[in-house]
């Protein structure tokens, strides 16, 4: 996939907590860092994650995670995690993401990450907020 229209780049350093007992990022780390990128790409939106579970009762929580991992990442690598939003579903977004080395834009992890919006209070699927999909209106 690849529409930069609505694509969020978010950098992330290997720390050495990240690492497994090879050296390299430890598989479900990149999970971590493609979660920090989502939430990232909702506070560019004028979303805080916190906000919404006190304003609208909801959070946002992954369903369903296809990840496929190329190449390993190491200490002290920059790399950029992006977000682009591949699908949007009255109570789910889909993003599409990959993770690559900063300095080559070598492809070390790809996923797709379907994420649903949850009633706190029924913790059941609702539908994702008015003024939230405005902001995200130019997802097909």
């Amino acid at each position: 996939m690849n529409s930069s229209q609505n694509r969020f780049l978010w950098p992330v350093r290997v720390y050495y907590e990240d690492t497994d007992a090879g050296g390299v990022v430890y598989y479900a780390n990149y999970l971590k860092f493609m979660e920090r990128a989502r939430t990232e790409w909702l506070r560019s939106k004028g979303f805080e994650q916190d906000e919404l579970l006190q304003k609208d009762g909801i959070i946002f929580a992954v369903r369903h995670v296809d990840v496929g991992y190329h190449h390993p990442a190491r200490f002290n690598d920059a790399l950029e995690v992006s977000a682009t939003v591949s699908r949007k579903g009255r109570a789910s977004l889909t993003f599409y993401q990959e993770v690559v080395r900063a300095q080559d834009t070598h492809l070390l992890c790809q996923g797709e990450i379907k994420i649903a919006c949850v009633n706190m209070k029924t913790m059941r699927p609702t539908p994702i907020p008015k003024h939230i999909l405005l902001e995200i209106a130019d997802v097909d």
